[in-house]
């Protein structure tokens, strides 16, 4: 009987590997810009085209490799970061497993650059699918350019599991600001498409957090530092009132690893307990330096989670650290325009100590005392006596002409005309709503009752208007006397250059649109002024994971989106004539059964069921 078991070739298992090495064109960036910075380069440049599909190229200024290692670096576990196992636990690189290379190999057609600085001529190596194909001694600059081309062209399926140019494309501006986050001292710079999209000289750590996000961040960044014989903490949290609703700006990095831990996430978000609004999500980007024999790398495939040996001492210290700077941006002096002067020192009794009041007690005095002045107002002066109240009005009755003859004036009729309401409507005018707890609005219907979920009702209203107006292109606008402007990263700024088209469809007009910011000249006309940045907030929070492709899918996805931010909340007071036009406007809808999100809207009871609950 043959063998069943067999060894497999080493192209089939590159291909295996790199499953679970490469799953996307940002993992080969992450592979590649990791392997840049573990050679102590300082500048890197990334270029993709195509969202990384059909080129990813990472360059450096490293060390470079010299003809040997070049063509050694391509095979399965080969890497100069460990020689015995216990190298596990003092780590002090990125890549450490020697199968990366092999694996992107595997998948793509690759192109290889290296020279060291001490060599005269450097190597150029080709490789495609595992397939060698050239290795030749070329004139190259110091350090090393890898050029990824193709990615997943000798395995289709795997290419078709990607996502759209857009997902993928953020993805890789993911791995590339944790990259950047954790090296400031690096220069950074990145190409897609042949246009930069950043460009980060080496700076300080809170210059590096603000290229990176622009706009404002500056301005909501409180430092956090800790140094204990655990752990030392430093890096920045946001400020309470600049919280998202989604956590695109939350960064954890130990030994300038990035990493996911929500262990620690609980920390943060336990040091900002009872500031932060229900749902909301403090920016933060902290570094963590422990010994490298404290922590286990080796417990994930994507590296991004550790195994720390005392969590709860961490835990501990993050949250005191965190709470402790809070406690001094809260306390800090602060520019306040709105103070009263009146309440400051004059500038003349600036250093003029203060008297002490002295208290005079006349020990005679009796409150019961029939004088009608005591003595002891001693330094009381009576005041002259003035003419009475009544001499005002003296003579008056003579001067005045009493008017006896009504005979030349006429006066406008004071008949009632017409009524807005008949008064038979008036007189029958009963409420025919009514709210229970700021939550359910009830109406009596012919079989019964009927109990309407306000938010819930609101966002179907709301969603079916928004999307009849996109639909229709029927949206009106309300211009803003002052223009807003508004600023964003660099990936929501990539979103809503997508979305602008169905934005302004909703009632949206777009001024300007720059690197760090938009100009917003006119919105729609059931929003307001201050909800403009919740909902364009709401809106990035739902498209994190991608745009959908299709122009009804964008709009389905914007009309929900708004319709969540613009809905009345559970808690809010609603007027009659406000419940009347909401029940009014839910059973207007094409489908007032259900909300955007398919939840009940409304739930009905028959006057038979109410008797039954009354039945002995």
């Amino acid at each position: 009987m043959s063998s069943i078991i067999q060894l497999l070739p080493d192209h089939v298992a590159n291909q295996i590997a790199a499953g679970e090495v490469v799953q996307r064109p940002a993992s080969v960036v992450k592979e590649l810009m990791e392997n840049a910075v573990d050679a102590k380069a300082t500048d890197i440049k990334l270029v993709i085209k195509d969202a990384g599909k059909s080129l990813v190229q990472v360059i450096d200024n490293g060390l470079g490799m010299n003809v040997t290692d070049a063509r050694l670096c391509f095979e399965r576990h080969a890497t100069s970061k460990i020689r015995h196992a216990e190298d596990l636990f003092s780590l002090h690189t990125k890549g450490f497993r020697g199968e990366a290379l092999a694996s992107i190999a595997a998948i793509a057609h690759v192109e290889m650059k290296t020279k060291q600085d001490q060599e005269e001529l450097g190597s150029q190596i080709i490789i495609e699918g595992s397939k060698f194909v050239s290795q030749e001694a070329s004139v190259l600059p110091k350090g090393t350019s890898f050029a990824v081309k193709n990615l997943f062209f000798n395995i289709p399926a795997r290419r078709n599991f990607l996502k759209s140019d857009t997902v993928e494309y953020r993805h890789i501006i993911d791995e590339f600001q944790r990259v950047a986050l954790a090296h400031a001292n690096i220069h950074f710079t990145f190409y897609h498409n042949g246009s930069e999209m950043f460009n980060l000289p080496a700076s300080s750590l809170r210059q590096r957090v603000v290229n990176i996000f622009s706009g404002k961040t500056n301005e909501k960044l409180v430092p956090v530092e800790e140094e204990t014989e655990i752990v030392t903490i430093k890096g920045f949290v946001g400020k309470p009132e600049f919280a998202k609703k989604n956590r695109s700006e939350q960064f954890f990095f130990v030994n300038d690893r990035f990493i996911k831990s929500g262990y620690l996430h609980h920390a943060v978000m336990a040091a900002y307990d009872g500031i932060l609004k229900d749902g909301a999500q403090p920016s933060y980007f902290l570094y963590l330096s422990v010994p490298p024999n404290t922590i286990d790398i080796n417990i994930h495939p994507t590296k991004t989670e550790i195994k720390f040996d005392d969590e709860q001492a961490l835990y501990a210290i993050l949250r005191a650290a965190i709470k402790h700077s809070l406690g001094q941006f809260n306390v800090a002096p602060v520019l306040d325009f709105d103070r009263d002067a009146n309440l400051d020192t004059p500038y003349h009794y600036k250093d003029v100590e203060g008297a002490i009041p002295t208290i005079q007690v006349d020990g005679n005095f009796n409150p019961f005392s029939d004088d009608k002045v005591n003595k002891h107002y001693s330094n009381y002066k009576k005041p002259e006596p003035t003419a009475s109240w009544e001499s005002l009005y003296v003579g008056l009755k003579h001067d005045t002409e009493v008017i006896t003859d009504m005979g030349d004036f006429s006066f406008e009729s004071e008949e009632v005309t017409g009524s807005l309401f008949n008064e038979e409507e008036v007189e029958h005018a009963v409420q025919n709503t009514y709210q229970i707890h700021k939550k359910y609005i009830v109406s009596p219907i012919k079989s019964g009752m009927v109990i309407v979920d306000q938010q819930r009702a609101h966002q179907r209203v709301l969603y079916e208007q928004f999307l009849m107006n996109m639909t229709m292109h029927q949206a009106s606008s309300q211009q803003l006397l002052f223009p807003l402007d508004l600023f964003f990263s660099t990936t929501e700024l990539e979103l809503i250059e997508e979305l602008k088209l169905s934005l302004v469809n909703t009632g949206f007009v777009f001024d300007e649109t720059a690197h760090d910011h938009v100009v917003i000249s006119g919105i729609p006309v059931n929003v307001t002024e201050s909800e403009v940045s919740l909902v364009l907030e709401q809106l990035l929070s739902d498209l994190q994971d991608g745009i959908p492709n299709s122009s009804f899918s964008q709009n389905d996805v914007i009309a929900k989106s708004m319709a969540k931010s613009l809905a009345v909340k559970t808690g809010t007071a609603l007027t009659i004539k406000e419940q009347e036009n909401l029940v009014n406007g839910l059973f207007a809808c094409k489908d007032p059964n259900v909300s955007p999100f398919q939840k009940p809207t409304f739930i009905t009871m028959r006057v038979e069921d109410i008797d039954k609950k009354f039945a002995v």
